[in-house]
Parts: structure tokens; sequence; C-alpha cells
């Protein structure tokens, strides 16, 4: 059971360890997995998933297997108990620890081994005659969900068993939303720094309130996974908050997209995350999302975008000639420069088609010059002296 502390003047609970007694046995079909859980929530499983739902994910994507291959030969250890919050049916819901309890249902039921086809489970049964009844009855303390929050948040946001982004982002909104808890004290109590759960939560707003407004889904992005990082990421850069009407306070705002720009929000996650057959933008974070960011400037780069053109076309379009003539320049300059540094010991006199290489560059240098003076109205050097190919 959980106990407040005399000097706390919070919601915080104290959740006693088993050498102080700080728990009871209680019946694992009386255990319920949480669907609010917030890894269980990253993995997509709905939004109103059954038990046998929220059982396959932990199956098939947390490796539920090696703890139900621990528990089998050598028991459930006391000193991990499951916490967990009563419901007004008699049952319990499993508030932390939902993998153990997978774990444990598999053991304990073959019929749900099949439905699975764990074969990979052991039988409990042919390797202890007395492990069936020892697990049946498992330690847990009974707390709520208002209670426990600090002590959830300290140990998957910054602890031992780190939650992923999207994870942490479900649990501080869920924490902030629902008690009120502003999000610097969240940060505090979980040990974080504020500004990263600051974007997080704003991170995680944007998506549902896309979602709400029925111009994004999870359920159809192109990537396998959801890459909750990128929308995040995006929206410290401010040409991603301007082209969503985003202001610079809005990190503690539930609905943080004007109403005026939620159809372009839908556009945003799209080249972020693709839908269906269309792939996303994003190839890598890096340099993918700087290189849409600054292509989201430019009218004209989004324009392309919206036209389906790739992004390293609609880039050079939203830069400008100008831009592209310069960086062209900068960039021929820079392989030019390696190429000098490395000239004693990469050239030799087998290698003719490379020094025929750098006489067609040099024809090319001099017609370039030689347009440049034109259009600047530059007399040409009277000593320039062309080799012939």
């Amino acid at each position: 059971m959980a106990r407040k502390t005399a000097s706390s003047k919070s919601n915080a609970a104290w959740i006693a360890p088993p050498s102080e007694g700080g728990y009871r046995r209680y019946p694992v079909e009386k255990l319920r997995l949480d669907h609010s859980n917030p890894r269980l929530v990253e993995m997509t499983v709905g939004s109103s998933p059954s038990q046998f739902d929220l059982q396959k994910a932990l199956y098939q994507q947390m490796a539920v297997q090696e703890v139900a291959m621990s528990i089998a030969y050598n028991g459930y250890y006391p000193h991990e108990p499951l916490i967990i919050e009563g419901q007004p049916n008699g049952t319990y819901t499993v508030i932390e620890g939902n993998r153990r309890l997978c774990a444990l249902q598999l053991l304990l039921d073959k019929d749900l081994r099949a439905r699975l086809r764990a074969t990979d489970i052991p039988n409990i049964d042919a390797i202890d005659q007395n492990r069936r009844e020892e697990i049946s009855m498992v330690p847990c303390v009974e707390s709520t969900r208002r209670d426990a929050w600090r002590y959830l948040g300290f140990k998957h946001v910054n602890g031992p068993a780190m939650w992923g982004a999207y994870a942490k982002a479900q649990y501080i909104a869920f924490v902030h939303n629902t008690y009120r808890v502003p999000l610097e004290e969240i940060a505090k109590q979980i040990g974080d720094y504020s500004n990263t759960v600051e974007r997080q939560y704003r991170g995680l707003m944007v998506v549902e309130q896309a979602e709400e407004e029925d111009v994004f889904s999870r359920d159809t992005i192109a990537k396998k996974k959801f890459h909750f990082n990128y929308i995040y990421t995006a929206l410290e850069n401010e040409h991603f908050r301007r082209f969503l009407g985003i202001k610079d306070k809005g990190r503690g705002l539930k609905r943080p997209v004007p109403q005026t720009h939620i159809k372009r929000l839908g556009e945003l996650l799209t080249w972020l995350y693709g839908k269906d057959d269309t792939p996303s933008l994003i190839v890598s974070q890096n340099p993918d999302l700087g290189i849409l960011a600054n292509t989201l400037s430019d009218p004209g780069g989004v324009k392309a975008l919206r036209a389906g053109l790739p992004l390293s076309v609609a880039h050079d379009i939203s830069l400008g000639d100008e831009q592209i003539f310069r960086r062209a320049l900068h960039d021929t300059k820079t392989s030019l420069q390696r190429a000098l540094g490395t000239l004693s010991t990469g050239f030799t006199e087998t290698n003719g088609d490379l020094l025929q290489m750098a006489i067609t560059i040099e024809n090319l240098a001099a017609d370039l010059v030689d347009g440049m003076q034109t259009n600047a109205r530059v007399t040409r050097r009277p000593n320039r002296v062309r080799r012939k190919t």
C-alpha cells in the first residue's frame, strides 16, 4: 500500500519497499494491463485496445519472453512489486509492471500462448511443480495514478527504465492536463530540464490536435515507426513555427496551432511522416529536417512541395537562382582546394584521365568567368589562354 510522507504538501506517494512490508500479494487473474500506459500507447495499439491487443503488442515488441524465462526458472522476485490501482469492478489495473504481468499471464495460460503462437515461453509445470501456485499470487503495491506519478516519471523519463520520447510526452501530458501540475514542476520532480519537458509536451499537443481535426493519423503513416522526435524538434525552428502560425509562447497550450493553419498542420505532418503510399520527405533527420525548414521559408518552395516535387528540388526552388549559383561556386572552390591538397599523392602519370578531366574543368571555369564578366560588363583579361582538349 502507499502512504504519504508527513512533510509533503503535494499528492506525492511514498511507496514502501518490500523490506518494510510495503506490498501484499494479489491474484494474477484479478490484474489487468493498462491501456493508458505511455509505452503501450507508443506501440499504436489503438484508442480502445482489448487485453489481448495489449498482450500481443507486449509479446511482439517488448521481449516479454526474456522476463517469462527468468520467472519460470527463478520465480517472481518480491523486491519488484507491481504497482496497481483498484477499479470499481473488483479488478486492478497495473500502472507499473505491464511487461512483467504479461509474462506471468503467458506462463499461467497455455491458451494465451497458443493464440499468440508464443512457442518460446516455457512450460512452468515441467520446470517446477510448485511454480504455478507460487506465481499465481504476486507482490503488489496498491496506489493511484495521482499518487504514483512522481515515482513513475523519475523511473521512466530519466531513470533506469527509460521510455521513448513519445511515451515520455504521453506521461507529461497526462500529469499536466489531468492533475494541472505545471510543466516546470513536472520537470523538477522527474529530474529533467524544463525545456525538454515543454518541447515534448508541445510536440504531442500538435500531433493530438492534428488527429482531433482529422488531418493526420498515426495509423496511416508511411514509416512503420512513428518518429516523434521529428515534430518536437521541428517546432524549435522558427520556420516551422511560422508555417503553422505558432507563437513563441505556445509550449504550454493544449492547441498550439491556430484554426486558420489546421490545413497546413496536416500538410506538414504528411511531409514529415508520409501517408499510406506517399513516403516521408525525411530520410534522415539531419540534414533533411533543416532542409525542409529552409524550404518552408519561401512561398516558391512551399508551392513546389504541394506539387509533390522532391525535397531537394523544392529546396533549390526556395533558394532562387542567385543562392544556387553562389552555393555551386562555393562547393566547387572547396572541392578544387581539396584536390590541390592531395595532388602530390593522388595523381600519377598513369592517371591520364584525371588530367583530361582537369583540363575540361579549366575550360568550363573559363567559360564561366567569360559569362560573368560579360554580364557584369567587365573587360575580359587580355592574357587569358585557353587550352585545347
